[in-house]
């Protein structure tokens, strides 16, 4: 099974891309794609990834959610392929948090996305799936709905006083888990 897919990078215009949407979902290489992409994000043990992120040109990401060392708060959900997301209802509030993506390597930042979230999609199978999520999941298929319109988290930042390296953001986790932040103030 094809698990090393190339993963583009910001700067490669494909990212950029809006992807087509899926007419046929049962189509035996959309299937082969969907189990290669589910088997590659467990391997790199990743919340997601969407299709445009590694070349293919089809509105479906996987959402592949569990508690990790970067995510520690993460709920657990099995791998799920989502296809043809739609948001039909969000909230009007905002929640900033910490995201940093594949495509982006090395850079994390604060990004404002909506806490709850009514959506429409279709399973693998061909059932549709009406639900509702907030917090991280709802953060999450966000982030990875953005890939599918040819966006990445930092067009949403809203300063860059918001964004640092990976390095300096897995040092502000160990200070917050000794218990201080980043300022050395305790918390």
């Amino acid at each position: 099974m094809n698990t090393s897919f190339n993963i583009l990078e910001l700067g490669q215009a494909d990212l950029r891309r809006i992807a087509r949407p899926v007419s046929e979902i049962n189509d035996a290489v959309l299937q082969q794609q969907i189990d290669e992409l589910i088997t590659f994000v467990q391997q790199r043990g990743g919340m997601g990834i969407a299709a445009t992120q590694v070349g293919i040109n089809q509105r479906f990401f996987i959402m592949s959610s569990h508690p990790n060392e970067r995510y520690p708060y993460a709920p657990e959900m099995p791998s799920t392929c989502v296809i043809n997301p739609e948001i039909v209802w969000h909230s009007t509030q905002t929640e900033k948090d910490w995201e940093g993506c594949l495509s982006v390597p090395g850079l994390r930042a604060l990004v404002p996305r909506y806490q709850h979230i009514q959506v429409r999609y279709w399973l693998r199978d061909g059932s549709q799936v009406e639900t509702a999520y907030e917090g991280f999941m709802a953060r999450l298929f966000q982030h990875e709905l953005d890939h599918l319109d040819g966006k990445v988290f930092v067009d949403r930042v809203e300063s860059s006083m918001e964004m640092m390296t990976e390095s300096s953001w897995r040092s502000m986790l160990a200070e917050k888990s000794k218990g201080r932040d980043n300022n050395g103030t305790a918390v």
